[in-house]
C-alpha cells in the first residue's frame, strides 16, 4: 500500500489530535483512500513537555526546514498559527513541492490571495477546512457541495468565546466581566480575550467565507468590526423581553448590487436558527438560490473536533495526490452580481438603542425631534424603572435607518445635558 507522508509543525492540542486519529483510526483511513497517511516528522519548540499522545524522539525537531527540505514529506501540516514564520513556512513548502493544509485563519485573512497564487504557479494546493467553526465542514460544504448555488447571505456565529459569554449573560443573569470570568477558568478564553470578543478573530473567518460564497477577497479594512464589551446585562434581558436574543454575527449578504462585510453584536428574534446556539457552539446559517436556508452547526474549537477537520483535508490531498489530480485552490468564480463593497454609513438596519437619561420632563420628545431630524422613525419605546445610579434607562426599536444618519443623530443625543452615559446601538436581523 503506497504511503503518503506528512510533516506537522505545531505539536500542540490539535497537532496531538491529529496523530492521535490517525494511529486509531488507521486501519479505517487505509480502508477508505487505499493508501497509508503517515506524519513523518513533527517540529516544535517544545519537544520535552508530554503530551496525551507518544512519539519517538527521532520524529521530532525544532528545525521546521528539516521538514520543508525532505523530499520525502508530501504534504505540510501548518497549526503554529500567527503570520510570522508561519507564511514563510508555507510558501518554502509550496516552492517544495509540497501540498499545504493548515488551519490559520488570520494568516489567509490577511495573505490568503498571495498565497493561494503561489500555490497555483506551483501546482499545489492549499488546505483550511479546520479555519472556520473546527469540524464543522462549512469550507468544503461551500466549495464543493453547494458549488451550482449563488449566495443570498451567510449569517455566522463563528467565535466560541464571544457566544460563551452572551449566552452566559442570557442564562445565568451574569454581567458580562463575570461571564468572561467563567470563560477563563473553564478555558474558553485566552488570558488577553480581545480578538476574540472584539470580533478581530470572527472578522478573519468571515473573510475566508466571504471569498468562498461570493468569490471576493476583500481586505480586512473592508469589514466593519464591532466587539461585544460594551454590551451590559441589561441590554441582554431588555432585548429577550421584546422577544429578542444578542449574537456576536458574521455578516456577509449582498443587498442589490453591494456587498455587505460586517462583524458586530446583533439582536435576532428569539424564533430564528442561531437564536438557540449556546456556549462554545458555532453555526454558520447560508442563505442560497437553490438548496434554500440552510445551518450548519457544532463544536467551533476543541482537540479532535480541529484535528477531524485537518485529517479531512489530509484525505482530500491524499486522493488528489494518489489520482495525479491538482485541484487549484483559486478556482473560485466571482459573484458578477455584485458590483462594490457596500461602506459602512451606507449601512441601512434596523436598530435596539439604549439611553441613560435624568428623569425629567422633556427628554424623551428631545431625544426624538434629534431622531426625527435625520429621518429616523421609532418602532417602539419603553422607559424603564430608575436605575441605581438615578438614571432612567431608555429603550427605542427603530425601523430602518442608515448607519450614518444613526451614528450623527447619537453623536447629538449624547452630547445633550440629560443624557449622562454614551448611547448603545445594537443592530438587528431578521428572521
Amino acid at each position: 500500500m503506497k504511503r503518503i507522508n506528512a510533516g506537522l509543525i505545531g505539536f500542540g492540542n490539535v497537532g496531538s489530535g491529529i496523530i492521535k486519529i490517525l494511529r486509531d483510526r488507521k486501519a479505517l483511513l487505509s480502508e477508505k483512500t487505499g493508501l497509508e497517511i503517515s506524519i513523518k516528522k513533527v517540529c516544535d519548540q517544545d519537544i520535552v513537555s508530554k503530551r496525551n499522545v507518544s512519539l519517538d524522539k527521532a520524529m521530532l525537531t525544532r528545525d521546521a526546514r528539516a521538514l520543508i527540505n525532505d523530499p520525502q514529506i508530501d504534504i505540510l501540516i501548518e497549526l503554529i498559527g500567527g503570520i510570522h514564520p508561519a507564511k514563510e513556512f508555507i510558501i518554502e513548502a509550496l516552492r517544495k513541492g509540497k501540498h499545504v493544509v493548515t488551519a490559520n485563519k488570520a494568516l489567509l485573512a490577511l495573505h490568503g490571495q498571495e498565497l493561494f497564487t503561489e500555490a497555483a504557479d506551483r501546482g499545489k494546493s492549499i488546505y483550511f477546512e479546520a479555519s472556520v467553526g473546527a469540524g464543522i465542514p462549512i469550507i468544503k460544504s461551500l466549495r464543493e457541495g453547494l458549488v451550482a448555488n449563488r449566495f443570498n447571505g451567510i449569517l455566522g456565529i463563528v467565535n466560541g468565546t464571544s457566544n460563551y459569554i452572551l449566552s452566559s449573560m442570557s442564562k445565568n443573569n451574569c454581567s458580562f466581566q463575570e461571564a468572561l470570568k467563567a470563560a477563563r477558568i473553564k478555558g474558553f478564553a485566552e488570558k488577553d480575550p480581545t480578538l476574540d470578543i472584539e470580533g478581530m478573530d470572527s472578522a478573519h473567518k468571515l473573510i475566508l467565507l466571504t471569498y468562498l460564497a461570493f468569490g471576493r477577497f476583500v481586505e480586512l479594512k473592508d469589514v466593519f468590526i464591532e466587539g461585544i464589551s460594551r454590551i451590559s446585562l441589561a441590554d441582554v434581558n431588555y432585548a429577550k423581553e421584546m422577544g429578542f436574543e444578542i449574537k456576536l454575527l458574521a455578516i456577509a449578504k449582498k443587498e442589490g448590487s453591494d456587498l455587505e462585510i460586517r462583524v458586530h453584536p446583533t439582536l435576532i428574534p428569539q424564533e430564528h436558527l442561531l437564536s438557540s446556539v449556546d456556549g462554545v457552539f458555532n453555526a454558520i446559517y447560508v442563505s442560497s438560490d437553490l438548496a434554500g436556508n440552510l445551518l450548519f452547526y457544532g463544536p467551533g474549537a476543541g482537540q479532535l473536533s480541529a484535528a477531524s477537520a485537518v485529517v479531512s483535508d489530509l484525505v482530500d490531498l491524499t486522493q488528489d495526490i494518489k489520482a495525479g489530480f491538482f485541484r487549484p485552490t483559486l478556482k473560485i468564480v466571482a459573484d458578477k452580481t455584485v458590483k462594490k463593497i457596500r461602506k459602512i454609513d451606507d449601512f441601512e438596519s434596523r436598530y435596539y438603542i439604549r439611553f441613560m437619561a435624568r428623569d425629567l420632563s422633556g427628554v424623551l420628545a428631545r431625544i426624538s425631534g434629534v431622531l426625527a431630524k435625520f429621518g429616523i422613525s421609532i418602532a417602539s419605546v419603553t422607559q424603564k424603572e430608575r436605575s441605581k445610579t438615578q438614571l432612567v434607562p431608555i429603550v427605542m426599536l427603530i425601523h430602518e435607518a442608515r448607519e450614518k444618519n444613526m451614528r450623527e443623530a447619537l453623536s447629538i443625543i449624547d452630547r445633550l445635558e440629560a443624557i449622562k452615559e454614551k448611547s448603545v446601538a445594537i443592530r438587528m436581523e431578521e428572521a
